[in-house]
């Protein structure tokens, strides 16, 4: 029994992700959409390559996981707005990936998040595939297909337009509602981090509430931008304190010198 998933062979009718939409030409239903999952990436990179110092990780945004063979096939495919795989390669036979398909790769994602431009019904939609199948052209619900088909671990709902963030656990093959910790953020324990809302701008947004990592101490995962300041503000204060101390210096020769002893001789 020394086969393993990545050892089977796939029948050529089922396609790879560079045979399958990349896209169900549905645009972006807001504005803070897209630099919210850039946000969300670039504070957590730094992590996640600590986490996999071999780089095999893969982060998609607003892309497709297909998890059944449909016509058309992008019926086939959920588009979270933003979710990570562990132990996945970034690219593919050296391409960039173009959608995330499940019955090629088997890892399903960890986390899941999705924005919800209105009030989350479509993203808490538990609509089962055989009701939806009776209905020409309707879906089952994205709810229904991350608990039931794909089983991801850790599925999020933010809704943007009321800042709730609502963060549900896969246990026993059903979500459960977490409850948030004392700093009202929702640890996702195998990353190591925990999920919240800060309230501040980013980017030429105005001051408002986006979803953040932390680590499990509580300490916010900063961003390239808000990294590179701080090390600016650590320099400063370290020229500060050099300034300071080579001031002290100064006054204290002087009043050595005052005292007729010369620091200067040994």
């Amino acid at each position: 029994m020394s086969e393993t998933l990545a050892d089977i062979a796939i029948p050529p009718q089922f396609p790879d992700h560079t045979q399958l939409p990349e896209s169900d030409g549905t645009f972006v239903k807001n504005f803070q959409e897209h630099p919210q999952t850039v946000i969300l990436t670039d504070s957590i990179a730094q992590a996640l390559q600590r986490l996999h110092p071999d780089g095999q990780y893969c982060i998609g945004q607003d892309c497709g996981i297909y998890w059944r063979e449909t016509d058309p096939p992008e019926k086939g495919a959920a588009a979270p707005d933003w979710f990570y795989v562990p132990g996945v390669p970034p690219r593919l036979d050296g391409k960039n990936r173009r959608s995330y398909v499940l019955w090629r790769e088997y890892i399903p994602p960890l986390i899941a998040i999705e924005l919800a431009s209105g009030n989350g019904d479509e993203e808490r939609d538990v609509t089962p595939l055989p009701l939806a199948g009776s209905r020409e052209g309707a879906k089952p619900g994205k709810f229904w297909v991350y608990e039931r088909i794909i089983r991801i671990p850790y599925y999020a709902i933010y809704e943007i337009s009321n800042d709730k963030l609502e963060v549900y656990h896969l246990v026993d093959f059903s979500y459960h509602k977490m409850q948030p910790n004392e700093r009202g953020h929702y640890p996702i324990t195998p990353l190591g981090m925990e999920l919240g809302l800060w309230q501040g701008s980013y980017l030429n947004n105005p001051e408002q509430f986006w979803l953040r990592w932390w680590d499990l101490e509580g300490n916010l995962l900063l961003i390239g931008q808000e990294e590179a300041e701080l090390q600016r503000q650590k320099a400063q204060q370290a020229e500060r304190r050099a300034e300071q101390a080579e001031r002290k210096a100064a006054q204290l020769t002087e009043r050595l010198r005052a005292m007729g002893i010369d620091p200067e001789v040994e």
